[in-house]
Formats: C-alpha cells, sequence, structure tokens
C-alpha cells in the first residue's frame, strides 16, 4: 500500500501546484510561485489622502502581479488569495493601529450574490486576523451602477450610494482591494464619520495609477 506521502508525491507530479496568478508550476505549500512573490514584494507602494480619509496607503500599482492576483481573486475565484492580498496590506501598514478596527469596502449586492463572496471582505478578514484586531461591518452599498469601466468623471460625480446600518468604531481601517478615483472610499469614509467614526484611514492592495477603471 502507498503511503500517503507517496500518494501526494503522485499526485504532485501528474497535476503539480499551480500559481494562483501566473498558473506557473509552485510549491505545494505556496499560494503563488516565488517569482510572483518577490515581484510583490519588491512593488512600488504609496500613500496619498482623500476626503474624509487622513491617510490611504497601497501595496502595488494594479499592474504586472497585481493585477493577477486582483484578477484571479474576483473573477476567476481564487479566494486563497485574499491571504496574500491581505499579508500585502498589513505590511504597507503602520505598527500603531491598537484599538482600530477593520471595516471592509462593501461590494454591491448584485456583486456579492453573483460572486458567492466579496473579495474586499475577504482580504479585511485576513487582515484583521494577522493584526489581531476586531473587525466590523457596520456599512451597506446599494444597486447602483457599477464603478468598473466608467470615466473618472461619472465615477467621482455619482459616486455608490453607501450607508450604515449600525453605530460605526471611533477608529475605523477601511480595506479594499484596489484604488481608482477613490469615490468608492470617500463616500465609506462619509458613511463612517456620519455613523460615528472619528479617525478614518483606508489601504488598499492596489492602486490604478494610471485610472484603468479596476474599483473603488
Amino acid at each position: 500500500m502507498r503511503s500517503p506521502a507517496a500518494i501526494g508525491l503522485l499526485r504532485d507530479l501528474l497535476a503539480p501546484p499551480r500559481c494562483g496568478t501566473c498558473s506557473a508550476p509552485c510549491e505545494a505549500a505556496e499560494i503563488i510561485c516565488r517569482p510572483c512573490s518577490r515581484d510583490l514584494a519588491c512593488a512600488r507602494g504609496g500613500s496619498t489622502s482623500l476626503p474624509g480619509i487622513c491617510r490611504v496607503t497601497w501595496t502595488a500599482p494594479y499592474e504586472g502581479t497585481a493585477r493577477a492576483l486582483v484578477v484571479a481573486l474576483k473573477f476567476r475565484g481564487a479566494v486563497s488569495l485574499a491571504r496574500v492580498a491581505g499579508g500585502a496590506v498589513v505590511s504597507s501598514l503602520p505598527a500603531e493601529l491598537d484599538g482600530w478596527r477593520v471595516v471592509a469596502v462593501p461590494a454591491a449586492p448584485f456583486r456579492h450574490r453573483r460572486r458567492g463572496y466579496d473579495p474586499a471582505e475577504l482580504i479585511a478578514v485576513e487582515v484583521s486576523s494577522q493584526l489581531g484586531l476586531a473587525i466590523d461591518a457596520p456599512l451597506r452599498r446599494a444597486d447602483n451602477r457599477r464603478q468598473v469601466g466608467r470615466p473618472r468623471r461619472e465615477r467621482v460625480a455619482s459616486p455608490p450610494r453607501i450607508g450604515a446600518r449600525c453605530s460605526a468604531p471611533p477608529r475605523t481601517l477601511l480595506v479594499d482591494d484596489v484604488l481608482t478615483t477613490g469615490a468608492t472610499l470617500s463616500a465609506c469614509a462619509t458613511a463612517l464619520r456620519a455613523a460615528g467614526s472619528t479617525e478614518v484611514r483606508a489601504s488598499v492592495f492596489a492602486h490604478a495609477l494610471g485610472d484603468t477603471g479596476a474599483g473603488a
């Protein structure tokens, strides 16, 4: 009788594990391959401010490996990639976050129903777990017109309808997958401050510096 280790080795030889972003062969314990991991580790992050948000940080431009990861997570059901994105987000954050609570930017309800999950929520869960912070869900989002693919001026002029369904924590860390114009993040910040947040900051995995219409 073959041992479980031998069976696992035979399975990996016949169908080796594949990187979640580029589909290249990788080690069984890895979610993404080492070259993709190096790409993310070397990516150029940054920060900015938005209306209602004291600081927004991102870990990588929305291109190359970072873009492939977001596409696989959002459109191919590769939910394990949220762990990679969450770890990258955590690496870009300051250490002094005691007392803050993590809040995911909510997806539109119809997209959540269609996918069966919310990518930003999965990343937020990873961030809260890795930082040891509590996670809240005080925001709700209406099913209005999609932000993705709309010109910048339209997204800024007509942001998503986001409100609070309960009181918000005093210090809130908003988490999302991609930042483009910032209209969605600012709408979330407005709702959070109206519901009780006095400090709001945000962290996203990738920033579409060229405004590709990828997300918030």
